[in-house]
């Protein structure tokens, strides 16, 4: 007998929620750190690629298992586990994801300047509109479920185009990714950090919870569902790294204000820089949303009082977080650095409850056995 077919909603939900994960981790400093450590290391940061996707399916599949089992958010968990353990948690993750998100924003207004032309911060500004917009909608899970899947459809597939066209060393790739001419632990860290730190460990497994997928029952699914996200975002990696390498092989100077953009205009010519700021601004828009929402949802796992306000309080967050980047005009840059020194606090922290709870709170999980493995 084949197994019985979840629902349409609740595989859109599935759907929705590897690539809100997917997309949130693919933001510009996604872009930027990929291109700065190909152009630093060439093909052997393939090997460094490989390792963090093992490490990022690891953490996810603990993350998104311990959650959906659970029914409860990781602020929810962390109270059960010592009293306000989950409070700190919310407070660390809105604070870093609001100031991740002021990146974001620029980001986008980045992306629209490489597209459009539009000044960078009318860019930001129109960007947080249409965040605004589809939280405003009468069916805003639906809304971002979709928007999140056809960003990260195009930016996969612009990406591969210049993957294509910049004819990368394949063979030597390859190679590296098993056998590499050199082993940059820092590099392996800083990819971690910024594919499952902070908010974004959260995002996918928070989303399955509000779209109702949770329980025993749904494991298989949820557990399915937290690997694809993570290689999603490894195939993002991958044919940056392609696209920068092939470049960088030939034996081209990036520009290090915006190395990103050179290489993409090196790769495919004027084209390509539009490309690149078609993908920046997708990068970006994806990140502006999944950071909104998953921070709003550590404020409401962590006090019942706001989730009849939530869609209202992710609004809030878009607006400020674009606010701050108008008024501060603070460079992208230092802004990330900062937010990822967050990220690098939350993780472990946030991962510690879910095994905990996984291995010494059964209670919690309506009796299903947490496999220790």
């Amino acid at each position: 007998m084949k197994p019985e077919q979840p629902p349409r909603s609740a595989r859109v939900a599935l759907l929705g929620a590897m690539f809100l994960m997917a997309t949130s981790a693919i933001g510009p400093g996604f872009i930027t750190q990929t291109t700065q450590f190909t152009a630093q290391l060439g093909a052997a940061f393939a090997f460094a690629i490989l390792v963090s996707v093992l490490v990022d399916v690891a953490i996810q599949l603990n993350v998104w298992r311990v959650i959906g089992v659970s029914g409860l958010r990781a602020p929810e968990l962390g109270n059960r586990v010592a009293p306000g353990l989950g409070h700190a948690l919310a407070l660390i993750v809105a604070a870093g994801g609001l100031v991740f998100n002021v990146g974001n924003v620029a980001g986008a207004g980045l992306g629209l300047d490489a597209l459009l032309g539009l000044p960078p911060k009318w860019g930001g500004a129109l960007s947080a509109a249409i965040a605004v917009g589809i939280f405003l909608s009468r069916r805003a899970g639906m809304a971002m479920d979709r928007v999140v899947v056809a960003l990260g459809f195009v930016m996969i597939a612009m990406t591969g185009y210049v993957a294509w066209v910049s004819g990368p060393p394949v063979g030597a790739a390859l190679r590296n990714a098993v056998l590499p001419d050199q082993v940059d632990f820092l590099a392996i860290t800083t990819l971690v950090g910024g594919t499952v730190g902070g908010y974004i460990t959260y995002a996918g497994a928070h989303r399955l919870l509000d779209a109702g997928v949770s329980g025993p029952d749904r494991v298989a699914e949820i557990a399915r569902a937290s690997v694809i996200g993570v290689l999603v975002t490894g195939l993002m990696r991958v044919l940056l790294f392609l696209a920068v390498l092939g470049v960088v092989a030939a034996g081209v100077r990036l520009d290090p204000s915006n190395p990103a953009a050179s290489a993409f205009e090196a790769a495919a010519g004027g084209a390509g820089r539009r490309v690149f700021g078609l993908i920046l601004w997708a990068a970006a828009i994806t990140s502006v949303i999944g950071a909104s929402y998953t921070s709003v949802s550590f404020l409401v796992g962590a006090s019942e009082r706001f989730v009849r306000r939530r869609n209202l309080l992710v609004v809030a967050f878009v607006g400020l977080s674009a606010t701050v980047f108008l008024t501060a005009g603070a460079a992208p840059v230092p802004l990330l650095v900062f937010a990822g020194a967050f990220n690098g606090l939350i993780l472990p922290i946030g991962v510690g409850v879910m095994l905990w709870v996984g291995l010494r709170r059964n209670d919690l999980l309506g009796g299903y056995r947490y496999p220790r493995w």
